[in-house]
């Protein structure tokens, strides 16, 4: 029976979906203007996970992931150049160059971390009829107003605006209304922003109110009601989308519809790096080519992410990340030395299963996994690797191609020509200094085997 944490009611739920055996899942993905960090993919890791369990209970999953290439502007509170375009403006391209540019990194990252990508891949910019026409029914419902920058929601006629984040509005509005310009309230969120200059942006559209493009948060409404209903079973994202993005999302969707926007919300924690989350001004915000440079497989970033829960804030430290490295290693070979007898341990399935219906608990998954590959007494056990490994995406079974640097090829070749002229002393002296720089020359009867320390 799986349970999962849900942020709206703030407990764990046995998941029922809306039709039986089926799922519809929509997580927020990127905005595509830059590198996506590793923060940011820890959250992405999170919905896998989710995705990889719902599809070992054999659910028939949609998942779908917006791609945010217009209006997300560099301040949440509607202020600030677009992304985007300011990206673009940076680096002389057309907007859509930039968007399709770092949309094509984030995807190879997906490949590399071995993330399932979703059914559907929606880009803002390809539904502005659709996030038009959902502005059209909030202003026929009068939760609209308009002012000299753009259309905005009328917070104060939403009931239960803050169900999802439960903070209190009293005192919000205090401090805060040196900015709020023409806005009603703190809280009122754009839903379609005017052009300063019709003509100058790149990315543009004629609306019923004037030149100008989508707020942020009006696409995820628009493009999860179009693919998913008006009433879907779960929707993932990183917790800072809680207070914010997340609320305005329920409030447009349910004033619009008058049903239920989500049954189950699930947010993942932060990546932190010296207690904070990770950030340009705290630092640690390596992107996965980065850590790749460093010696380290994605594959050792994922097991990094794993071994926590994802509603826990995680500790990044390359020892962290090197810790997890040599568990891995450790594990991938003991694995490789096992027996493949045909049969599946039912047992370890079991408890295994218990595990990851708990709210996804990965760490305990984990804990099984090592269990059985040091039970001794244990039967099944590559077919019951291979079956968790459904679950764990840590390609556990492969054989991971290992580049040996040259150098370390020639130290190689050099003491096995000295081990066949029986200079033994200048063997052993060659083989510690394949040693030291990392690697272990192992001898078989067909030749030498190197091997990463």
């Amino acid at each position: 029976m799986l349970k999962l944490y849900n942020t709206l009611t703030r407990k764990k739920e046995e998941f029922k979906s809306i039709k039986k055996g089926r799922v519809g899942v929509y997580s927020c993905g990127p905005t595509v203007y830059w590198y996506q960090h590793i923060g940011n993919l820890r959250s992405y890791l999170f919905s896998d996970v989710l995705k990889r369990v719902l599809l070992y209970e054999k659910y028939n999953l949609k998942h779908v992931m917006n791609v945010t290439d217009v209006g997300h502007l560099t301040s949440d509170s509607d202020e600030g150049e677009d992304k985007i375009e300011k990206a673009a403006k940076k680096e002389h391209k057309k907007a859509q160059e930039i968007a399709e540019y770092y949309l094509k990194i984030f995807r190879e990252d997906f490949k590399k971390l071995n993330i399932i990508e979703p059914d559907i891949w929606c880009k803002a910019s390809e539904h502005i009829k659709e996030q038009i026409e959902l502005i059209k029914k909030l202003e026929k419902k009068g939760y609209t107003y308009k002012t000299s920058d753009g259309i905005y929601f009328d917070t104060s006629k939403f009931k239960d605006y803050w169900k999802l984040a439960r903070l209190k509005v009293e005192g919000l509005e205090a401090g805060k209304r040196v900015s709020l310009k023409e806005k009603r309230s703190s809280t009122d969120f754009a839903l379609w922003k005017f052009s300063e200059k019709p003509g100058e942006r790149q990315q543009e559209w004629d609306s019923p109110w004037g030149i100008g493009f989508p707020g942020w948060h009006i696409e995820c409404s628009a493009m999860s009601m179009k693919y998913l209903g008006e009433n879907f079973d779960i929707h993932t994202g990183g917790e800072d989308h809680i207070s914010v993005h997340h609320t305005n999302e329920i409030a447009q969707s349910e004033a619009a519809t008058g049903k239920k926007f989500v049954n189950y919300w699930l947010h993942g924690a932060f990546l932190t790096f010296k207690g904070e989350k990770i950030s340009k001004s705290k630092g640690g915000l390596y992107t996965l080519s980065e850590l790749e440079e460093q010696g380290f497989s994605p594959m050792n970033y994922r097991y990094f992410v794993i071994s926590a829960h994802y509603r826990k804030p995680l500790s990044f430290t390359m020892d962290n990340l090197k810790n997890a490295k040599n568990s891995l290693e450790r594990l991938k070979k003991i694995i490789s030395e096992l027996k493949d007898d045909k049969k599946e341990n039912k047992e370890y399935l079991k408890i295994f299963q218990s595990a990851i219906d708990d709210d996804l608990n990965m760490p305990e998954a984990l804990q099984v996994l090592w269990k059985l590959v040091r039970d001794e007494k244990a039967e099944g056990k590559l077919k019951t690797i291979k079956k968790m490994d459904e679950v764990f995406g840590l390609r556990l079974l492969e054989k991971e191609k290992v580049s040996v640097p040259g150098v370390i090829k020639g130290l190689a070749e050099e003491r096995e020509k000295a081990r066949k002229n029986k200079n033994f002393k200048l063997a052993d002296e060659l083989r510690e200094k394949i040693k030291r720089e990392g690697w272990q020359v192992n001898d078989t009867e067909s030749g030498y085997r190197l091997e990463r320390l």
